[in-house]
């Protein structure tokens, strides 16, 4: 599919980070893009940097995700692309040991939830609303191709480390989910795919140490780094222009495999 100024995008997650990123790259592609987000401030200045507009949503919660869908595509008309970045990373062992009493706490089930409302429920939900509009739209490609979806999981999907039980149980949905949702909607022209990040110099990665962050790098074969945002938006542009890829989840990582901790 040519990724032009025909094509409306929308990207969840994009007042940041690898989201933030692929909204850039969309834009300077001629895209009309619509940024989602729960971050307004950020949201709307990136959106005004990059001449898109800005939609609050929260991925957990469907009438706020209709709203913003209703936006945008009053904004831009109805979307061929949705990138899927919007998600949480929270850190907590299955059981933690408190150092002073040796009380043993269970991990709360209301974090392990919430990690998986969003990282996993928000986007499907997005997924399913976006992929009933593409279906309605006339095809753009001689394949027949009307859209196409790119999800972000991540290497925790398959090599979590400690402290990772929800982390990489939402992210191993959305590796789960790709392929059969890709089937789902093969008969509509709609390819899905999932990207697999490991370490990527995002927000996340602002406030650590510099020796922590170089111990990090150390870990990956080639290039021994943190992955750079916009790495991950040109593997979003290949993704959207190469027909044939469909039902794939991509490893984007430098060749790492996490280590227990």
């Amino acid at each position: 599919m040519k990724l032009d100024e025909s094509m409306a995008a929308i990207v969840t997650g994009a007042a940041s980070g690898l989201g933030e990123a692929t909204a850039r790259m969309l834009a300077s592609h001629g895209a009309r893009v619509a940024i989602l987000d729960m971050n307004a401030e950020r949201g709307t200045e990136v959106a005004r940097e990059i001449g898109a507009v800005f939609c609050k949503a929260d991925v957990t919660d469907e009438a706020s995700i209709d709203a913003a869908l209703a936006q945008a595509r009053a904004a831009n008309g109805t979307e061929r692309i949705l990138v899927n970045c919007a998600g949480i990373a929270p850190g907590k062992r299955t059981v933690t040991k408190k150092r002073d009493t040796g009380e043993l706490i269970p991990h709360d089930v209301a974090s392990f939830r919430r990690a998986v409302e969003i990282n996993l429920i928000g986007t499907y939900a997005m997924i399913s609303k976006c992929a009933a509009a593409m279906a309605g739209l006339d095809p753009v490609t001689e394949d027949g191709g009307r859209g196409v979806i790119v999800n972000t999981a991540s290497v925790a999907a398959q090599d979590g480390q400690i402290g990772q039980a929800a982390y990489s149980a939402s992210k191993g949905g959305v590796l789960g989910l790709t392929l059969p949702v890709a089937r789902d909607l093969s008969g509509f022209g709609i390819r899905v795919m999932t990207i697999m990040p490991g370490l990527f110099h995002t927000p996340l990665f602002e406030g650590i140490a510099e020796d922590y962050r170089k111990a990090l790098e150390a870990n990956v074969p080639f290039p021994s780094r943190l992955g750079r945002p916009q790495e991950y938006a040109t593997l979003v542009r290949a993704i959207i222009e190469n027909d044939m890829l469909n039902g794939e989840a991509i490893r984007l990582d430098g060749a790492l495999r996490m280590q227990p901790k």
